[in-house]
């Protein structure tokens, strides 16, 4: 690392000056001792700038202390101790130091500290990553800081994977919970939290989805797919385009969403805003058959609510949040092309024939088919499992009093 030299006196020793070893020093006095302490660094004469550097921290009054350059003289003589004392105190005055934090996370990378080389590598990266002014001579300090975060990433992991294994965890094995907190302390995922735009209700499990097995009802529904599948082909052999899910209202400010009014996004309602389409209902029995097993709300004017969603090819959902976190919202697949998937939160998963997926819809969520054929899932909204029937009733009346204070819109 190079260093910026003062500028330099002629002939200026300490002696010279009429200087010992203890006595205050004056600025000019300050100013030959810093000259000589770099000359004698770039000399290569790490002990007799160490002497002076020393001088120069612990005279106190208006002398500036130079710790840089005293931990970079400890640094050549091998004295690791004195280097992190000298950095310590530089950190002490100024916290956000960039050359002293790379110098301890090197400091602490060469005892292979891998926690604490860590912790002050990140801190330079943030620091840069806020638009701090990087010097040529650290650029290669910042690269090192990079390459090491890299590796102490895959060691750790190494590490904390060997420790689950010891406890006869391993792989799928592990719980899925546990899995998820692994990928976001090693940063491969982000955190995500319920932001509902209309409803919050509080106390409700942060997951974006929940399993199959925890919904004993769901056996029955994905039993009926097949008689789904066929009620369906019967539905599109009648319709070639599906109204837009997403639908503007005139009495309402148009909602900023790329779908708006498009069939891209189509749906083919059985009940639509808590009011059934007896035509739809009439040519899916089976299908409408099936749903009486799930727990869905009945709430005035606003639930139930179940649906044929139909996503053309190369139709992208974008990223947006549903309105309430009191219920779930189940896809049963029933025409599932290649190449579609759905987002929630942090985790992606795609479609898999005979098996529904279930998620929260108050986190970010996005889907898309980036394949050449028509996907079409059944779609409809159950209770969460955490409330309970008082609860229920509660929600209901909040609700239905809603509705009665200003028309609804659909959800």
């Amino acid at each position: 690392m190079a260093f910026t030299m003062p500028k330099r006196h002629p002939v200026c020793v300490a002696g010279q000056i009429g200087y010992r070893r203890g006595m205050t020093l004056t600025p000019e006095q300050a100013r030959y001792l810093l000259n000589d302490g770099v000359a004698d660094l770039r000399a290569n004469k790490p002990g007799e700038a160490r002497v002076k550097l020393e001088e120069l921290c612990t005279a106190g009054g208006d002398i500036e202390p130079q710790w840089l350059l005293l931990a970079h003289a400890c640094r050549m003589q091998g004295d690791d101790v004195a280097e992190e004392a000298a950095l310590q105190k530089l950190l002490a005055i100024d916290k956000r130091h960039l050359a002293a934090l790379l110098l301890m996370g090197d400091l602490k990378e060469r005892h292979n500290d891998d926690r604490g080389a860590n912790a002050f590598y990140k801190a330079a990266l943030n620091m840069v990553g806020a638009g701090a002014n990087v010097p040529e001579d650290l650029k290669s300090k910042l690269q090192q800081a990079e390459q090491f975060l890299s590796g102490a990433h895959g060691r750790f992991e190494s590490y904390l994977l060997q420790k689950l294994k010891e406890t006869g965890l391993e792989g799928s094995d592990t719980p899925l919970p546990v899995r998820n907190a692994i990928e976001l302390l090693m940063g491969r995922k982000e955190i995500f939290y319920q932001k509902p735009s209309m409803f919050y209700y509080p106390g409700m499990p942060q997951r974006e989805f929940y399993e199959r097995h925890e919904f004993p009802w769901l056996e029955q529904v994905e039993a009926g797919i097949s008689d789904m599948q066929e009620e369906l082909q019967g539905v599109m052999a009648q319709h070639q385009q599906f109204s837009p899910y997403v639908e503007s209202h005139p009495d309402r400010p148009r909602p900023n969403n790329p779908l708006l009014d498009d069939s891209s996004w189509g749906a083919f309602y059985f009940w639509k805003s808590g009011e059934a389409i007896s035509e739809n209902i009439a040519q899916c029995p089976k299908t409408v058959a099936a749903l009486e097993a799930a727990p869905i709300p009945v709430i005035r004017e606003r639930s139930p609510m179940a649906l044929y969603s139909v996503l053309e090819p190369g139709t992208h959902i974008a990223p947006h949040f549903g309105l309430l976190n009191t219920r779930l919202i189940c896809h049963i697949p029933l025409v599932i092309p290649s190449d579609c998937a759905l987002r929630v939160g942090s985790e992606t998963r795609p479609w898999k024939n005979g098996e529904a997926l279930i998620f929260d819809d108050s986190f970010e969520h996005e889907a898309w088919n980036r394949s050449a054929l028509r996907r079409v899932i059944l779609l409809f909204e159950v209770w969460r499992p955490e409330i309970s029937s008082d609860e229920q009733t509660a929600l209901t009346t909040i609700f239905e009093a809603i509705n009665e204070y200003q028309k609804p819109i659909d959800i």
